[in-house]
C-alpha cells in the first residue's frame, strides 16, 4: 500500500481557547476554526484548520445513491440545525503541511482545549470581515440526474463569505448556472461532449496550474480552482497489485466521486467504482501495455509515446488519474496539442504503468516537458531522473535544448537542480582542462539551455561575469569530491532509444 509519509510534528504555537470536552461543546465546529488534531487517529497532534463539513454517514449514503435520504441529509447539513455535534465528519488541513495530508475526521480526534474559533478572530477584526467576499465554483463536478449521466459545470457566480450563508458544496454546484456535459460510457470512461472544448481554458499552461500569476483576470478563476479542489473526492484506488492512498480533488464524472475506492485498469486506464467490475474487465481486456509506439526498451523499463489527438481517451483518463496526485495540474480534456510519454515496468503479465510525462507538440518557449509524473506506488526508485533524462535525450535528437515549464514547483526545481548538477559535473570531470567550452557549446551538448546551465553553475559558484560574459570557473575539488560519492542515477541511454524528431518524419513523408 502507498500512502504519505508521516510528517513531522507543528510548531505552531495555538492560542489556548476556553477548554472543551466533547460532551461540553454546544454549537460545531465551524469552517476556519483552528484545533489540534491527532493525525490519522496515532498519538501525534497537528495543528488543523476545519475546511469542510458533512452529516457522519452521508459519504456512505452517497455510495448507496439512497437519493432521498442524501437529499434530506443534505438538507440538514445546510445549517446543521438538527446534527448532533458528534454526528458531523470534519474535513481537516493540516497547517505548513502539504494538501495530501488532509483527511476527514471525527470529533473525538479534536483536542478541543485548544480550540480556537474563527467567529472569534472575525469579532475583532469586524471592517475586515464586513467587506470580505469569496468566490465559489470552477471546475467541478455536478450532481447527476441518473446514475448514467454526469455533468462538469463552470460556476462563476459570487458567494458571500459569511458563514450564516454557507452551503454543502454539492449544493454549490447544483445552483451554478452554466456547464458542459459530460457523460460517461458504460465501461467507466468519461467523454467529454463537443461543449468542453469550449471551456475557458486560459488557466491552462501545458498541463499545469500557475497560481499567483497578478493577472487581474484570472484571480476570480485562481480562487474558485483552489475552492473546488480543497477536498478530495475520492479516497484511494486499487490499480494493479497496488493500493494507492489518493492525495488530491480530481474532477472525475460524479457518479464515481465520493467513492472511498476507485478502481483503474493498469494497462488502458478505465476506471471503475465496484470490485466486480473491475474483477470482470481485467479478465476481458486485450490491452497489456499502453497505446502509441514503444521507443524505448532498456532490460524491463519500457517507454511508449502516446499522440493525444489519436488516443484522447486513453490520455484524458490519464490525466485524470495524475490529478489525484498532482495539486497543480488542469489539463483533463483539451489533451490534442500534447505528446505523451508513459514509463512502464515489463513483465511477463505486461508492462505496468510507472509514470509519464506530457509534451507540447508546439512549443514557442522550447518547453521540452510540460507535466511529470511518478506515481506514489514507485517512488523512491529513482524513475523521477529517468524521465527528466528521457526528455532531454529527445531534446538532444531535435537538436533543439529544451527546459521544463516555469514556474517549478518547489519538488521540481529540487529535482531539476540535482539532474542539471549531475550532468554538468559530469561533463566537466572528462574535460582535461586544455579545452574551451562555451555555455552554448555545453547546451548543445547536454539539451539544457543556457538559462538552467548559468543557474546552476551559480549554484556552485563556478561561474562569473567577466567583461559582460559569463565565464566558467572549473572547481576541481567540488568536481572531485561529487565524483566520490559515485551517485547512482537511473538515466536514458541514448542507445535503447528508438526515436526521430516529428519535424524529420514530416519532411521524409513530404519526400517520399
Amino acid at each position: 500500500s502507498a500512502s504519505a509519509a508521516i510528517p513531522a510534528s507543528s510548531n505552531e504555537s495555538v492560542d489556548e481557547g476556553t477548554s472543551l470536552t466533547q460532551e461540553e461543546l454546544v454549537e460545531p465546529l465551524q469552517i476556519g476554526d483552528q484545533c489540534m488534531v491527532r493525525w490519522r487517529g496515532g498519538s501525534e497532534k497537528l495543528l488543523a484548520s476545519v475546511v469542510e463539513r458533512r452529516p457522519l454517514g452521508l459519504a456512505a449514503l452517497s455510495r448507496k445513491r439512497n437519493r432521498k435520504q442524501l437529499h434530506e441529509a443534505e438538507v440538514e447539513s445546510d445549517g446543521f440545525v438538527n446534527v448532533k455535534v458528534d454526528q458531523i465528519d470534519y474535513y481537516v488541513h493540516y497547517i505548513n503541511h502539504d494538501r495530501r495530508l488532509d483527511e476527514w475526521v471525527t470529533l473525538d480526534k479534536f483536542d478541543l482545549s485548544t480550540l480556537v474559533r474563527l467567529a472569534a478572530e472575525e469579532s475583532s477584526e469586524p471592517a475586515k470581515a464586513a467587506t470580505g467576499t469569496a468566490s465559489d465554483g470552477a471546475l467541478a463536478i455536478a450532481p447527476s440526474g441518473d446514475d448514467d449521466e454526469a455533468t462538469t459545470a463552470t460556476a462563476t457566480t459570487a458567494v458571500s463569505a459569511n458563514s450564516n450563508t454557507r452551503r454543502t458544496r454539492r449544493e454549490k454546484t447544483r445552483r451554478s448556472s452554466s456547464g458542459a456535459a459530460l457523460t460517461a460510457d458504460n465501461d467507466g470512461t468519461a467523454k467529454p461532449s463537443n461543449s468542453v472544448a469550449a471551456l475557458d481554458f486560459r488557466m491552462v499552461g501545458g498541463g499545469n496550474w500557475h497560481g499567483g500569476t497578478g493577472d487581474p483576470s484570472l484571480a476570480a478563476l485562481e480562487m474558485e480552482h483552489e475552492e473546488m479542489t480543497r477536498v478530495k473526492n475520492i479516497s484511494k484506488i486499487i490499480m494493479g497489485k497496488w493500493e494507492v492512498e489518493a492525495w488530491y480533488f480530481s474532477p472525475y464524472p460524479d457518479e464515481y466521486t465520493n467513492e472511498d475506492t476507485l478502481y483503474v485498469c493498469e494497462f488502458c486506464l478505465k476506471y471503475m467504482k465496484k470490485p466486480k467490475t473491475f474483477r470482470r474487465h481485467k479478465a476481458e481486456c486485450p490491452c497489456r501495455n499502453p497505446p502509441g509506439n514503444e521507443i524505448y526498451r532498456n532490460g524491463n523499463i519500457s517507454v511508449f509515446e502516446v499522440d493525444g489527438k489519436d488516443e484522447r481517451v486513453y490520455c484524458q483518463n490519464l490525466c485524470l488519474l495524475a490529478k489525484l496526485f498532482l495539486d497543480h495540474k488542469t489539463l483533463y480534456y483539451d489533451v490534442d496539442p500534447f505528446f505523451f510519454y508513459i514509463i512502464t515496468e515489463v513483465d511477463e503479465m505486461g508492462a505496468h504503468i510507472v509514470g509519464y510525462f506530457s509534451k507540447e507538440k508546439v512549443s514557442a518557449e522550447d518547453y521540452n516537458l510540460a507535466c511529470i509524473l511518478t506515481f506514489p506506488q514507485y517512488q523512491k526508485c529513482g524513475y523521477g531522473k529517468f524521465i527528466i533524462s528521457l526528455s532531454y535525450e529527445l531534446s538532444k535528437r531535435e537538436q533543439k535544448p529544451g527546459s521544463p515549464e516555469k514556474p517549478l514547483s518547489d519538488l521540481g526545481k529540487i529535482s531539476y537542480r540535482s539532474y542539471w548538477t549531475h550532468v554538468l559535473l559530469n561533463l566537466f570531470a572528462q574535460q582535461d582542462g586544455s579545452e574551451n567550452v562555451s555555455i552554448k557549446d555545453i547546451s548543445s551538448i547536454t539539451g539544457i539551455k543556457t538559462e538552467d546551465i548559468i543557474s546552476t553553475l551559480q549554484s556552485l559558484n563556478m561561474i562569473k561575469c567577466w567583461k559582460g560574459q559569463h565565464v566558467v570557473f572549473i572547481k576541481q575539488d567540488i568536481i572531485q569530491n561529487y565524483m566520490k560519492q559515485d551517485k547512482r542515477i537511473r538515466l536514458c541511454e541514448s542507445d535503447y532509444l528508438n526515436w526521430e524528431p516529428h519535424a524529420s518524419r514530416k519532411k521524409l513523408s513530404e519526400h517520399a
